[in-house]
C-alpha cells in the first residue's frame, strides 16, 4: 500500500549496521476490521418518507420513522413518533412512539407519552407512560408471539363461557297438529234485523 516517507528522519549513521530482515519489527496488520460486532446488525430505518403498502419481515431489528400499511414481524420494533402503522405487529421488543392502528403482541410492550394505539395489546410485560393514547384491550399472556389461531385457541380454554358466547336455548317444539285444540265454531250470524 503507502510507505512512510523517509524524508524527515535522519539518515544512517556510518557506525550503524545493517539489520537482518528477521530482526526488523513487523507492521501491524493493517486488515479492514469492522468496528460493530459481528453478530450486531443495525435496525433498518424506514425513513419519514417512506410509505410502504405490504406485510415485512425481519429477525433483526426495525426503526419506522414513515408510513406502513401491512403486517410487521421483527425482533425489535420501533415506532417513531411521525410513523403510523395501520396492521398487525408482533415482535420481543416493541417501543411505540407514534400511531399503531391494529393489533400489538410483544414480550415487552412499551407506549410512550406520545404514543396512539387503537387496538389490543398482547404481552408477556407493558409499560404505559402518563399521556399515552390507548384504546383497546390489554391482555397479558405468557406467550404473545404465538399465532393468532393458537392465541384465540389458548383463551378459549382458560376462559369461562360468556353469556353472549353460550348456546342460546332452543325453543320448545309445538304440539303434534292432530293433538292442537280447534276453535270453537261461531254461530251463524242472523240477517233479520230484531223486533
Amino acid at each position: 500500500m503507502f510507505s512512510k516517507s523517509r524524508i524527515n528522519e535522519p539518515g544512517p549513521k556510518a557506525d550503524d549496521k545493517p539489520k537482518a530482515p528477521e530482526a526488523q519489527a513487523t507492521k501491524p496488520n493493517m486488515d479492514f476490521t469492522p468496528s460493530a460486532p459481528k453478530g450486531k446488525v443495525s435496525a433498518s430505518v424506514l425513513s419519514s418518507d417512506l410509505t410502504i403498502v405490504g406485510n415485512l419481515r425481519t429477525t433483526g431489528d426495525i426503526q419506522v420513522e414513515g408510513t406502513v400499511e401491512g403486517d410487521i414481524r421483527a425482533h425489535l420494533l420501533t415506532v417513531g413518533e411521525s410513523a403510523t402503522i395501520r396492521g398487525e405487529i408482533v415482535a420481543d421488543d416493541i417501543v411505540v412512539n407514534g400511531r399503531v392502528i391494529g393489533r400489538v403482541r410483544g414480550l415487552k410492550v412499551r407506549l410512550t407519552a406520545t404514543a396512539r394505539v387503537e387496538g389490543d395489546i398482547i404481552h408477556k410485560t407493558i409499560a404505559i407512560e402518563s399521556g399515552a393514547h390507548f384504546e383497546g384491550s390489554v391482555q397479558r399472556q405468557e406467550d404473545p408471539l404465538a399465532s393468532s389461531a393458537q392465541a384465540a385457541a389458548t383463551m378459549r380454554q382458560q376462559a369461562p363461557a360468556s353469556p353472549s358466547q353460550q348456546p342460546a336455548p332452543r325453543p320448545a317444539a309445538p304440539p303434534p297438529a292432530a293433538e292442537a285444540p280447534r276453535p270453537a265454531p261461531k254461530p251463524p250470524v242472523d240477517a233479520k234485523p230484531a223486533q
